[in-house]
């Protein structure tokens, strides 16, 4: 056990110095608005911490943030998500907002958990990967370079009920996917997101 604890942790401040090495780059002058193998925002099938540099070239034309909560979603995440509610304003904002982000929250306002909230934005690379390398350093994050971007997720068990609780983060191309998620995690949930953004 002493062995692998000293492997974990010389991979994480392997990890950490990857992504302190990575220098910001100026915000694009004009603005602009999961199809990969891990497939779900638990992180249980999460490849070994990747000791490559994250950081994707930037791209000319920024890619456009969607507009539709459920046209990011393969019909298998869909369906496993069946009845819950989507968008409910019970739970805040949500949808489009005005600074073109994109807010999807799938909860039932009647369950005292079982949610999963995901919010798509514009994150320039700079403080996109600082804040990566603070969720590693000061949380405990694992990262990974799936799909040609970074990905760092961690799970803990809720402090109020016997369930699991999450956070999963994709960034690529000044794009941030941020999902946190209680007792709700479909399988291939991220990736489809993903995929549907990069395709």
């Amino acid at each position: 056990m002493k062995t692998r604890s000293v492997a974990v942790a010389a991979a994480a401040l392997t990890l950490v110095a990857a992504l302190t090495a990575c220098t910001p780059t100026a915000p694009p002058s004009s603005g602009g608005g999961t199809g990969g193998t891990s497939a779900s925002p638990t992180g249980k099938s999460t490849p070994s911490p990747s000791k490559s540099s994250p950081s994707p070239s930037p791209t000319s034309t920024p890619v456009a943030l969607p507009t539709d909560c459920k046209a990011i979603l393969s019909a298998d995440v869909l369906a496993q998500l069946g009845s819950t509610p989507l968008n409910s304003p019970v739970f805040g904002p949500s949808g489009v907002q005005a600074d073109g982000s994109l807010i999807c929250i799938w909860a039932d306002p009647g369950a005292d958990t079982t949610n999963i909230t995901t919010t798509i934005s514009r994150k320039y690379r700079g403080e996109a990967l600082d804040m990566l390398n603070d969720l590693v350093k000061t949380q405990g994050f694992s990262c990974y370079t799936p799909d040609k971007g970074t990905r760092c997720e961690k799970e803990w068990p809720d402090p109020k009920y016997p369930v699991t609780d999450g956070r999963t983060l994709f960034w690529r191309d000044d794009v941030l996917i941020d999902t946190r998620y209680s007792n709700l995690a479909p399988t291939g949930y991220t990736s489809s997101i993903v995929a549907s953004i990069f395709h």
